[in-house]
């Protein structure tokens, strides 16, 4: 009952309907093509789930989850990198992705004072599936980003099953953006933010990128300036400060070490819309390949292996489609954004009259 109630008030409040994608008003990022659906979930095998929680008039919040494939995370883990920019957060899993290189369970998105229920959730699915019944240690991967102005976030809302739900409904193709699962109750530049994904063609390879837009400054499209939103009551002090977490995905066979250059790839994309990761600001990026040939099944861990891995030399475009699809995912999560009430508070949405031509 509690996730029909939220479910139909998102579709009777949220207007994200209502909203059009960045490419729907005419205007388009860089020169790369972009894949069918525009979305990190171009990269096959790639799901996303949303819950969205939307009760009453404090409650703002969510659930994100990637699956890199759909197959048995825990047995048949992808190789992966992570960069920090700037570490006012809390990445859950980041040090074993930095020490051994590679992701075992889904990645989670949720608010700040949640982290522990996205934890719980990841191990609770990853423990049940099939051939994990001996599994004793789950490397747990969950973001977050602080929407404790327009939800309460002290009220600790998501749960265990909101996560596992989040990951069990996980799908391909079309990715819903704005004011949905971890996105919810963010903000960007002071106008309402959320979740935003875009892709790239490169080389004949795919890179998609999946964010969590909550951060501040004074925004930047297509190089130009955008007036920043209007001064609100309480949220002067905060505007600048905020959280991002971007996710990226590719096909193309990386070793975890390339995969940690290409996330630093995509801060060149959230420079562009700018930000400049201020102190109170929680920057992170993960990268995955879910290339079959790169992946660390049991087999290829208990023995000397070799894996396929594109030369550095072959990098350089893949560099700029992810700086691409960062800018593109996070202009995305601004125009797919609507207006939100919660917790006393109120997001206006950016107006479609200020982008430029």
């Amino acid at each position: 009952m509690r996730i029909l109630l939220a479910l139909l008030l998102v579709a009777g409040s949220a207007g994200a309907a209502e909203r059009p994608r960045f490419r729907e008003t005419g205007r388009v990022v860089g020169s790369l093509p972009t894949g069918p659906a525009n979305a990190i979930t171009d990269v096959a095998g790639v799901r996303v789930g949303h819950v969205t929680l939307i009760e009453g008039t404090r409650v703002r919040t969510g659930v994100t989850a990637i699956l890199p494939h759909a197959g048995n995370l825990f047995q048949d883990k992808v190789p992966a990198g992570f960069f920090r920019a700037n570490g006012f957060g809390k990445l859950a899993g980041s040090t074993q992705i930095e020490e051994l290189g590679e992701i075992e369970a889904p990645i989670i998105l949720t608010n700040t004072l949640n982290v522990a229920e996205g934890m719980a959730g990841s191990v609770e699915w990853t423990l049940a599936q099939p051939g994990n019944g001996e599994v004793r240690s789950v490397n747990a991967v969950v973001g977050e980003t602080n929407d404790g102005f327009l939800n309460d976030i002290r009220g600790r809302h998501v749960t265990i099953g909101d996560v596992r739900r989040a990951i069990e409904t996980a799908k391909a193709g079309p990715v819903a953006e704005g004011n949905v699962g971890a996105g919810t109750g963010t903000r960007l530049f002071g106008w309402k933010g959320g979740i935003g994904t875009s892709s790239r063609l490169v080389d004949g390879f795919t890179i998609g990128v999946l964010i969590q837009g909550n951060f501040g400054g004074k925004p930047v499209i297509l190089g130009r300036p955008v007036a920043a939103a209007p001064e609100q009551a309480g949220l002067a002090a905060a505007v600048s400060d905020g959280s991002i977490i971007m996710i990226v995905a590719t096909d193309a066979p990386l070793s975890d070490r390339n995969l940690q250059r290409l996330a630093r790839r995509a801060v060149v994309g959230l420079a562009r819309t700018g930000s400049t990761m201020d102190n109170g600001s929680g920057d992170y990026v993960i990268a995955f390949s879910t290339h079959a040939g790169v992946r660390r099944t049991e087999a290829r861990r208990a023995a000397v292996t070799a894996y396929p891995e594109l030369a550095n030399a072959a990098m350089t475009p893949l560099f700029a489609g992810v700086a691409e699809a960062t800018e593109e995912a996070i202009y995305n999560a601004m125009t797919g954004a609507a207006a939100m009430d919660g917790n006393g508070n109120r997001l206006e949405s950016l107006p479609i009259s200020l982008l430029p031509n």
